[in-house]
C-alpha cells in the first residue's frame, strides 16, 4: 500500500501544529516550515477543519490550532480524512464484484487493511512531537 502526498503532508501539517498546541499558526508559517506549497495545505487544512481535527480563527491574529490535545489524535483519523479509507486494495474497501466469491479478499487483503489501520490508529499524534 502505498499513501500519497496528501497523508504525508496532512500529517506533516498536524505535527507542526501539535509542537505549538494549544497556539495557533498561520497556513504560511506552517508552509515554510514544512515546504509545502501554500495553495495545497490549504486544502489539507480545510478538510481537516471540516472533520473537526483542526479549528480555525479568522482576523489580524487568526491561524489554525488542533481541534482537541494531541494526545487524543490518531494517526489513522488524520491519513483517513485526508486520503480516504484506508485499504490496501479496493477489493477490501467492499467495492469488489467478486465479494464473498473472493478468497483472497477475505484471507488477505482485508487482514492486511485491519493490521494497516490497527497500526496507524495505535499511533497518537503526541508520539510524533
Amino acid at each position: 500500500m502505498k499513501f500519497s502526498t496528501r497523508a504525508e503532508y496532512g500529517l506533516k501539517a498536524m505535527v507542526n501544529l501539535a509542537k505549538d498546541h494549544p497556539a495557533q499558526k498561520s497556513i504560511k508559517e506552517i508552509s515554510k516550515s514544512k515546504e509545502i506549497s501554500v495553495k495545497y495545505l490549504e486544502r489539507l487544512i480545510n478538510e481537516l477543519r471540516k472533520s473537526d481535527l483542526v479549528k480555525s480563527q479568522r482576523g489580524k491574529n487568526g491561524g489554525y490550532m488542533l481541534a482537541k490535545k494531541p494526545s487524543l489524535m490518531k494517526v489513522g483519523e488524520i491519513i483517513e480524512v485526508v486520503e480516504g479509507p484506508i485499504v490496501p486494495m479496493n477489493c477490501a474497501g467492499k467495492k469488489c464484484a467478486m465479494l464473498n466469491k473472493c478468497s483472497s479478499q477475505i484471507v488477505v487483503w482485508n487482514k492486511v487493511g485491519e493490521q494497516i489501520k490497527k497500526t496507524l490508529y495505535g499511533i497518537k499524534l503526541s508520539d510524533l512531537i
